[in-house]
């Protein structure tokens, strides 16, 4: 393991980390009245909030009958997967991977058996709030090197996925993780995933509010709190606090959204979060504006009220059926909140009469290349990482970068790579310097800092394509025949769960099995174009149907060669292609082929 360089910090430095500290100590308390009401107030609270446990007998479980739940419910009611450590080390000791159910509740560990595309483990690693110390990154690098593939891939909700883990294994890696202040518990299966923040909180120009603090204390109440494993379906929350990269707030089940309040009878100028709700973009959803205000220090109280009514309320019959968009749906908003509010020992505030100033919109590609913070002297570094992954050595390579010239501190980002902040404005040079011969840039194509791809077939099971060996070939296809002057994101997701979100690309890709002009089965793909999200937000729409991978960069050439040639004066490829119908576009693109 390299050693930690000894250095002190610069005036400079000992600014960031000030305001760091700052935002430690704004830590939300969540506490439970005598009532049994969640409330955000220590003055208030009798106890922590002890969570009740699922109302289940022997006929029910959440008050279903037995004979009505799907698998992973009577799974889930026959053990609970938390209680399983014991088996977990007993297998790994024998050196075998989990069978039948147990292939299910290892992923509350974080541990996905993940044959048959590698027979092997792949362990989802929690980054809450999107940061990562320096020493955390080598640790990851170390269970790598020593027990993985040697590889570690950041996803789109800034996780750290370690694959081709050996069952022997498991426990080193989980120790290890342990050891470094991180945990894989609960990023997968029907928890709540990564909590999400703007990954530039706390030095970003434009932000409205520090939202570290929240990111953390909503993790640290789901890890106390039993109940908040094993909720219907999976649940994703995120915290924007308006700053210049894009966290993609409206594609989660709860996206806290920063704006300020400058007047309104019922509250008092200030920062607020507007409340979304609902977004599953996978399913063709964004998050719906739910008219609501939250103080900073009633988030995670509110938060924890919703995650409550949605294990009573969400379905444990029927999987497809089972996100929060179908309580909500089920229920309507106004109705759906009300539930909520009768578990707070406060009202919510309604958005009605406040004048709201939204925050600035995200700044396309920012999470790329050199940029200025709020500290003085100081800049974040963007560094690309090929469609999401680094090598052990780049890990270790990069905390040494972190140590010598940053704040012992890297942030992750849903768009796939990572940010060095704190870096001296003399010391840019230096960095991007020793980047390069760790295989890493801060400079990029805009075809390469917009490309986003899931696992794809080599490690997951249900993709039905390689999203990351092809959309590394599709990039370097588009480098070498185009160059371009506004950024086009290109998302690639191997199957319809959606994980690279190819409905808010630019240009979408969900692979898909295809028959070949010779009869034969391929590699393929289902192109859509005009997604987006936060101020460009759409759905996209299904241009191309089932295009053989070999095919498809000269066809996606071919729509930016045209695009190219025919926008108006400052359009963007969404502009251009959402101002035409399908059958337009369809006509367009095939004239230069």
């Amino acid at each position: 393991m390299n050693k930690m360089v000894d250095q002190s910090f610069s005036d400079v430095q000992k600014q960031y980390l000030e305001g760091f500290f700052a935002a430690v100590k704004q830590h939300p308390f969540v506490g439970t009245t005598v009532e049994g009401r969640i409330t955000p107030s220590p003055s208030e609270a009798i106890r922590g909030n002890e969570a009740l446990p699922p109302e289940s007998s022997d006929e029910t479980w959440w008050g279903v009958p037995l004979e009505d739940l799907s698998k992973e419910e009577l799974l889930k009611h026959e053990q609970n997967p938390l209680d399983i450590y014991d088996r977990i080390v007993e297998y790994a000791r024998q050196s075998r991977f989990p069978e039948a159910g147990d292939v299910y509740r290892w992923k509350f560990s974080g541990l996905f058996y993940v044959a048959p595309a590698q027979d092997a483990y792949m362990m989802r690693v929690r980054i809450p709030g999107n940061v990562l110390l320096s020493h955390q990154l080598r640790g990851l690098a170390e269970i790598a090197r020593d027990w993985g593939g040697g590889y570690g891939d950041v996803t789109t909700r800034g996780n750290i996925q370690i694959r081709e883990i050996k069952p022997g294994d498991s426990i080193n890696c989980l120790l290890k993780l342990a050891e470094v202040g991180l945990s894989s518990k609960g990023s997968g299966c029907d928890n709540v995933r990564n909590i999400t923040a703007s990954p530039t909180a706390g030095f970003d120009p434009q932000e409205l509010i520090d939202v570290r603090p929240l990111a953390k204390a909503m993790q640290y109440y789901i890890a106390n709190h039993r109940d908040l494993f094993g909720l219907p379906r999976k649940f994703n929350i995120c915290f924007d606090g308006g700053g210049a990269i894009s966290v993609v707030s409206d594609t989660n089940d709860i996206g806290f959204k920063a704006v300020r309040i400058s007047d309104g009878q019922s509250m008092s100028p200030g920062v607020y979060f507007r409340m979304l709700l609902s977004g599953i973009t996978g399913h063709r959803q964004f998050g719906e504006d739910a008219e609501v205000l939250v103080k900073p220090e009633e988030c995670v109280a509110v938060a924890a009220a919703i995650l409550r009514v949605f294990n009573e309320m969400g379905d444990r019959t029927n999987r497809k059926k089972a996100r929060l968009k179908y309580v909500t749906d089920r229920l309507g908003m106004k109705k759906f909140l009300e539930h909520v509010e009768t578990k707070l020992a406060f009202p919510l505030g309604r958005a009605v009469d406040a004048k709201m100033q939204e925050a600035h919109p995200p700044i396309r590609h920012a999470h790329i290349g050199i940029h200025r913070q709020k500290q003085k002297g100081l800049d974040y570094l963007g560094v690309l990482l090929p469609v999401g992954r680094m090598t052990a050595r780049q890990m270790e390579g990069v905390a040494d970068l972190a140590d010598r010239y940053g704040v012992g501190e890297i942030r992750t980002t849903v768009w796939q790579n990572i940010l060095l902040p704190g870096i001296p404005e003399n010391q840019v040079n230096q960095v991007t310097r020793r980047l390069r011969p760790l295989g890493l840039d801060i400079r990029a194509t805009s075809f390469r800092a917009g490309v986003v791809a899931c696992t794809g077939r080599v490690g997951c099971r249900y993709a039905a394509t390689d999203t990351k060996g092809q959309g590394a070939a599709l990039i370097r296809h588009l480098e070498s025949k185009l160059t371009i002057d506004l950024p086009i994101n290109i998302h690639l997701t191997g199957c319809p769960h959606s994980c690279a979100q190819h409905y808010i690309g630019d240009i979408g890709l969900l692979g898909a099995v295809v028959t070949g002009p010779a009869g034969g089965k391929s590699e393929g793909y289902h192109v859509l174009v005009g997604g987006g999200c936060d101020d460009d937000q759409a759905i996209g729409r299904e241009l191309f149907k089932g295009i053989i991978f070999e095919q498809l960069p000269a066809l996606i050439e071919n729509m930016v060669r045209v695009y190219q040639a025919r926008r108006n004066r400052g359009e963007t490829f969404n502009e251009f292609t959402r101002r035409h119908e399908i059958g337009e576009l369809q006509e367009l693109f095939g004239e230069m082929g």
